[in-house]
């Protein structure tokens, strides 16, 4: 039996049915236990039973969320004993007529809910609620919770063997789990616990109204766990593998890029050597030419001296 199977034969031992606002409904536990002792005889409610009735319908109507029984008892100015009373008159009323309303009792509080049997008609109308997927992890996690509470993440993670962080926060996001304290002992880990939204999900009244978890429900919480350790040490084993090869692919490729350099470097100063070398040919020819311009000075200033030297023989010839 899966953990999902568990908290599903909960809610159905429990009788829970969907409504508008989550998991409620009659317990059948809880209506047993009603029924058990005494008969009680029934007598029509005073003048003062109905006011005070009147009075916690309001208030109840009013907060739209669960209101604890001694808040009710101050909003009707008597003993918390005395509206319970009252609460419980409501219930058995609002059980009994064509209503589409409902009394639910969480722990030592009670909130008015629509009915499950109206679900439908109230999404014609109104947004459906949110769907909130608790997947295996989580569920296991809140049922360790739920038996074992206030418990720490630490006693939950020896438990199941393995992290849970995300599950609880999870959970504390659904508004299924909550920080209930701090435990005394060195570095005092937060404790945590089930709240009046796991309650009213699960249709139960209150934690003593959980099925008993026996040994062999035991042994299969255990069993699970060492499967998804497995699959989880599978999981890590291929990671670890693939991140190995990435590592590998990336030295190969940076070893590429390394030798890719090397050549173009390379090739860099091949050409800085030829540029090199044609400098030296240009500076090589612009030498012959300014030896070539050299000579050419110099033959022509020998070309003035020999006609200079013309026009002085000239000159000197004697006279007929």
């Amino acid at each position: 039996m899966s953990s999902k199977d568990r908290i599903e034969a909960l809610e159905a031992g429990a009788g829970v049915v969907e409504t508008r606002t989550g998991k409620l409904a009659g317990s059948e536990k809880r209506e047993a236990k009603e029924q058990e002792g005494q008969m009680e005889l029934a007598f029509p409610p005073t003048e003062d039973e109905k006011e005070q009735e009147a009075v916690i319908e309001a208030v109840l109507f009013t907060m739209g969320r669960s209101v604890e029984l001694r808040q009710l008892a101050a909003a009707i100015g008597q003993p918390e004993e005395v509206a319970r009373k009252a609460v419980e008159r409501l219930i058995k009323r609002y059980r009994s007529a064509r209503s589409g309303m409902e009394i639910t009792q969480l722990e030592d509080s009670y909130q008015m809910c629509t009915k499950a049997a109206y679900y439908e008609n109230l999404i014609r109308v109104a947004s459906a609620p949110k769907k909130q997927v608790l997947t295996e992890v989580v569920l296991e996690t809140l049922s360790i919770i739920a038996y074992k509470q206030p418990v720490t993440k630490m006693e939950i993670e020896k438990i199941r063997g393995v992290k849970s962080d995300h599950a609880v926060n999870r959970l504390v996001e659904y508004n299924l789990v909550y920080e209930v304290g701090r435990l005394d002992a060195p570095g005092r880990p937060a404790l945590f616990a089930t709240t009046e939204e796991f309650l009213r999900r699960f249709g139960v009244g209150s934690v003593q109204d959980l099925p008993d978890l026996g040994p062999e429900q035991e042994a299969e919480i255990k069993a699970e766990v060492e499967e998804e350790l497995q699959l989880k040490l599978e999981e890590l084993t291929v990671e670890a593998a693939s991140e190995e090869a990435a590592v590998t692919a990336e030295t190969a490729m940076e070893a590429a890029e390394a030798a890719e350099t090397a050549m173009e470097a390379a090739e860099t100063a091949e050409t800085v050597m030829e540029t090199a070398e044609t400098a030296e040919t240009v500076m090589e020819a612009a030498a012959t030419a300014g030896t070539v311009m050299e000579a050419a000075a110099t033959a022509g200033t020998a070309m003035e001296a020999a006609a200079t030297a013309a026009e002085t023989a000239g000159d000197r010839e004697p006279e007929a």
